[in-house]
C-alpha cells in the first residue's frame, strides 16, 4: 500500500485551461496514480455519520454541525465536548489533522471540491480548521478551503468552520507533528489538548523512511522514487515546460520519471518542519521553495496545483507563468 490517494482528477487541460485528450499528456488526469476510490466513495452510516470508504474515517454528515465559525481553540474545545458527551453515538470525535481533512478533496470538482454525489450537507465554500499547527508560525494552524481544495494556515484566533472526524485510517500517514502549541504560538503540554501533536493519528512512518538508490531516493512509506535533487531545471519554468522537461529526462535516463500529482508532493511534507517542510535527515539535495504538480486546478483550469515546500502549503499557480521548479517522481 502506498498511502497516497488518487486525486480524483480525470480530465486534462492545456495551459489556457482548455480540455484536451489525456493520452500522451503525462498529466494527473492521464496517469491517475494513487489508491483508487471505491464506488461509491462515501457511505451514510446513518443520518448523522458518513463513512469514507477510501480512508476508513467517519465524518459528521453535517459539514456545519456547529452552525457558526469559531477560533481554533474554540473548535478544539467544541469537539472535546462532543467526545465527552458521546455525541452521535461515538466517543472518539476529534478535529481532523491536515492530512485527514485534505483527504476529502476531489481535484476534479469545485464548489465544493468533493466527490460528485457526496452525501454531506451544509458544506461551506470556505475554510475549515485542522488540528495541525503551522511549524513556520505556531500561532497559526492549517486550514482547508472546500471551494477549490487549497490548504494554507490562518491565525488561530480567526474564525473558521469545524468538521469533526472519528475512527482510524490504515491509509493516511501521520503528519509528523509531535508538539503542541497554544493560540499565541507558545509550546504547551499536549495532554488532552486534542491537537495533532497529541493524537498523532495515521500510519506511522518507517524508521528509515528514505533509501538512496543509484538514480533516486525511495520513500519507503509510499513506494515512490524521487529524483535526488530538487533544483531542476535550474530556473523557474511554466507548467508546460515542467511537463516537457520531465518527459525529456525520462527519455534520457530510461526511467519513467513524471511530474508528481499534488497528493504525491504533499506526501513528502513533515508538518513539524519548515524551510523545507521535509523529515529531519532527508537525503535530498538543493531543495527549493515551491514545485509544480501535474494536477490541474478544478476551480480554474488554467491554473495548476503547487506545493510550497518551504511552508508545506498547497496552493495554485498560473500555468503560463514561469514561477516554479519541478521535482520528478517515478513509481518503483
Amino acid at each position: 500500500m502506498n498511502h497516497i490517494l488518487w486525486t480524483g482528477q480525470t480530465g486534462c487541460y492545456d495551459s489556457r485551461g482548455q480540455e484536451i485528450p489525456c493520452p500522451g499528456s503525462d498529466q494527473d488526469g492521464e496517469t491517475r496514480p494513487g489508491l483508487s476510490w471505491p464506488d461509491p466513495r462515501f457511505r451514510p452510516v446513518d443520518s448523522d455519520i458518513v463513512e469514507d470508504r477510501a480512508t476508513g474515517l467517519l465524518w459528521s454528515a453535517d459539514a456545519n454541525l456547529f452552525t457558526f465559525p469559531m477560533s481554533w481553540q474554540e473548535g478544539l474545545d467544541a469537539v472535546r465536548q462532543m467526545r465527552n458527551e458521546k455525541a452521535l453515538g461515538r466517543d472518539d470525535w476529534r478535529l481532523p489533522n491536515r492530512r485527514e481533512l485534505r483527504s476529502l478533496i476531489s481535484h476534479q470538482t469545485r464548489k465544493p471540491a468533493l466527490a460528485a454525489g457526496h452525501p454531506f450537507r451544509n458544506v461551506f465554500l470556505g475554510w475549515y480548521w485542522t488540528s495541525t499547527t503551522s511549524a513556520v508560525a505556531p500561532g497559526y494552524a492549517w486550514y482547508v478551503h472546500m471551494e477549490g481544495g487549497r490548504m494554507f494556515y490562518g491565525k488561530k484566533d480567526s474564525q473558521y468552520l469545524i468538521w469533526p472526524v472519528s475512527g482510524e485510517s490504515g491509509v493516511l500517514p501521520v503528519t509528523g507533528q509531535t508538539r503542541c502549541f497554544d493560540s499565541h504560538g507558545a509550546a504547551v503540554h499536549c495532554g488532552d489538548s486534542g491537537q495533532d501533536g497529541e493524537l498523532k493519528t495515521g500510519v506511522r512512518w518507517p524508521s528509515d523512511r528514505f533509501m538512496l538508490q543509484d538514480d533516486g531516493v525511495e520513500d519507503r512509506l509510499t513506494g515512490l522514487v524521487w529524483y535526488g535533487r530538487g533544483d531542476l531545471p535550474g530556473r523557474p519554468v511554466a507548467w508546460d515546460q515542467a511537463l516537457d522537461r520531465v518527459r525529456a529526462l525520462a527519455g534520457q535516463t530510461r526511467r519513467p520519471w513524471r511530474l508528481p500529482t499534488i497528493n504525491e508532493l504533499e506526501s513528502l511534507v513533515d508538518a513539524s518542519a519548515h524551510d523545507p517542510a521535509l523529515p529531519a535527515g532527508h537525503p535530498f539535495a538543493a531543495v527549493l521553495a515551491a514545485y509544480w504538480s501535474s494536477t490541474t486546478s478544478g476551480f480554474e483550469t488554467d491554473w495548476a496545483y503547487v506545493l510550497y515546500l518551504d511552508k508545506g502549503a498547497v496552493g495554485v499557480g498560473f500555468k503560463r507563468n514561469e514561477d516554479f521548479y519541478l521535482w520528478p517522481v517515478a513509481t518503483r
